[in-house]
């Protein structure tokens, strides 16, 4: 092997995303959007501590922030897959500017009640959810995609960074100048993002055909993640994962109040320890990943955590649950970054924001589930026994990833192809009509039928991927080398999207596979309504 080709095969290091001056332009600015999104939620909790039913209020906060990405991330995966995510993003930051703005303003002028904040606040994360997807998936389009992991773990970086530094810097300018100036800060940390991104001028900008009606574009992105098998899988990994290790999350302030004696600084501590062991891991994945498969790394990360889960719930020992918590920071972002970067990778174009945006929710309801269990397990069986079962669930949910393992996606081929030949039609359907029926027949000599049986099933995860919603292959009883396929397409311009670029290079390679088995070309037919001007909408109340 010679010299160059040996640092081709070498992975890209931690930070060389960075050495692409757009991508470390946005990731610095989003470094200080990140930072004045924690300033701002500090903030929001420090107006409430004085009123009545503080505790209560305080909680609303975190609530107001994230049930907007719980409810939001499909419709908002769905905008980004439609619009062109550059103007998408630079309109939803000047929004998160203007809310920051009227925080600030509201605030300095003693205008404030709790549930005007609490509207606000939600209205943040509004913004933040619009932004989640679009964000993701752009990441693919600023980085080579050998180096999508290492972004991917930057990403990781950055909100442990944040969560880091954020949270201390608003504290000290509270207590030296008030909270209206920190969410004026915030405003302007928007701006620095909204700036970042107005310089971006993309010279591959991907191409926006005509929107896809909302419902027909959420249905189409559900379509897509419900018939990829690695999808599912790689959703079922991140949950299997996930709801064990919430728990460390959920539980360590009682650790530190209950069990170490830690005052409010000591709990900070504890996630100092959890940030810098996070930030270490974000470091480490690409020389990780040169020594390990995807599923050593994934069963090595799961002993990790499942040893720090039993330290820190059964010692009392300070310095030795800082210990532990290192690992458990490490595993906890190595694990999600990779997960991340194989759907980034996987995913499409035409779907990407919306396959990410189903990931977000599986990460996020995963989190708040397991929040939740944790919190009641502890509150009948203590919590030392919680910390138990967390580890023993997280052991569990390790030795699957080597019984279910992760499916290797190096080799697959995701670049969009038009291979389908130009429609030559009679009349052309109006895009809103529909159900639309495609019928492929095939001519295929006896003895290939079982093996292009075999190649019609890989055929038929692309088609109902890509817009159909039923499937099925058949025999004509009168002969024996005849097969005909037939499937239904929810409307014309769904079957137009198919013929425009939904497909993938994987997809015409098992297409093809199918295709030489049988003699000559198939015949293709297009059946519509047969009702002029029957949509959709109409077919469906007929039913």
């Amino acid at each position: 092997m010679s010299a160059a080709a040996g640092l081709a095969d070498r992975p890209a290091s931690a930070w060389a995303p960075l050495r692409t001056a757009v991508y470390r332009n946005l990731w610095l600015a989003l470094l200080a959007a990140n930072i004045g999104t924690w300033m701002q939620t500090v903030g929001a909790q420090w107006l409430l501590i004085h009123h009545s039913n503080a505790s209560t209020l305080v909680a609303l906060v975190q609530t107001a922030s994230l049930l907007p990405v719980l409810l939001l991330a499909l419709p908002a995966g769905v905008l980004a897959d439609s619009f062109d995510r550059r103007h998408l993003l630079i309109s939803v930051q000047l929004f998160l500017v203007a809310v920051a703005v009227v925080l600030a303003l509201l605030t300095l002028t003693n205008r404030m009640p709790p549930a005007l904040l609490l509207t606000l606040t939600f209205a943040f994360g509004v913004g933040q959810a619009l932004t989640l997807p679009a964000w993701a998936a752009v990441i693919p389009e600023l980085v080579p995609q050998d180096q999508l992991r290492s972004a991917s773990a930057l990403g990781s970086i950055s909100v442990n960074m944040a969560r880091a530094v954020g949270p201390a810097v608003a504290g000290v300018l509270i207590s030296r100048i008030g909270v209206a100036p920190v969410f004026a800060l915030n405003a302007v940390a928007f701006l620095i993002f909204t700036y970042a991104l107005v310089r971006w001028r993309p010279s591959n900008a991907r191409a926006v055909e005509v929107p896809e009606r909302f419902t027909a574009a959420l249905r189409a992105g559900g379509r897509y993640v419900r018939h990829s098998p690695s999808v599912r899988r790689l959703l079922r990994r991140a949950l299997v994962f996930v709801v064990p290790a919430s728990s460390i999350w959920a539980l360590l302030p009682l650790v530190a109040s209950r069990r170490l004696g830690l005052s409010s600084g000591g709990y900070g501590l504890l996630l100092a320890a959890l940030g810098v062991g996070a930030i270490a891991g974000g470091l480490l994945l690409a020389g990780i990943r040169t020594r390990l498969s995807a599923n050593q790394f994934l069963l090595v990360a799961g002993v990790l955590f499942t040893a720090a889960l039993a330290v820190v719930g059964t010692v009392r020992v300070v310095p030795l649950v800082l210990l532990a918590l290192l690992p458990a920071g490490l595993a906890w972002v190595t694990v999600l970054a990779n997960v991340n970067a194989e759907m980034q990778l996987f995913l499409p174009s035409w779907v990407r924001a919306r396959g990410l945006a189903v990931y977000q929710v599986f990460f996020a309801g995963g989190q708040a589930a397991g929040a939740l269990l944790w919190g009641v397990v502890a509150e009948f069986v203590g919590l030392v026994a919680a910390f138990l079962v967390a580890a023993a669930l997280m052991l569990i949910g390790t030795v699957t990833s080597q019984i279910w393992p992760l499916p290797d996606l190096r080799s697959v081929n995701r670049e969009p192809v038009t291979y389908w030949p130009q429609l030559h039609l009679a009349q052309e359907p109006d895009p809103r009509v529909g159900p639309v029926l495609v019928v492929v027949e095939y001519a295929v000599a006896s003895e290939r039928a079982q093996r292009f049986l075999s190649a019609m099933d890989v055929v038929r995860g692309a088609r109902q991927r890509t817009g159909a919603m039923r499937w099925g292959l058949f025999r004509p009883a009168e002969t024996t080398d005849r097969f005909v396929e037939v499937y239904l397409v929810p409307s014309w311009d769904e079957h137009l999207r198919q013929h425009g670029g939904r497909l993938t290079g994987e997809d015409r390679k098992a297409e093809e596979r199918a295709r030489e088995l049988a003699d000559g070309e198939p015949e293709v037919r297009h059946l519509v309504p047969a009702a002029a001007g029957r949509t959709l909408t109409d077919d469906r109340e007929s039913l």
